[in-house]
């Protein structure tokens, strides 16, 4: 079973939230945009989910 996170870019406000509460360093900041830059690590806990204020990321189950 694998997790596949997205974020939204209209919708994240690069808060940074996503990339300091993920355990496997799923995200990164670029162009003040959170990005799923290790994506196969994403281990679907949604905790990126739970801190998003403004609703932009997905976790997807494969």
């Amino acid at each position: 079973m694998a997790f596949i996170p997205t974020v939204d870019e209209d919708k994240c406000e690069g808060c940074e939230e996503c990339v300091d509460v993920c355990p496997t360093e799923v995200f990164e900041l670029e162009d003040e945009k959170a990005v799923p830059v290790n994506a196969e690590e994403c281990l679907g806990c949604e905790s990126c989910i739970e801190v998003c204020e403004p609703g932009a990321i997905t976790v997807e189950e494969t």
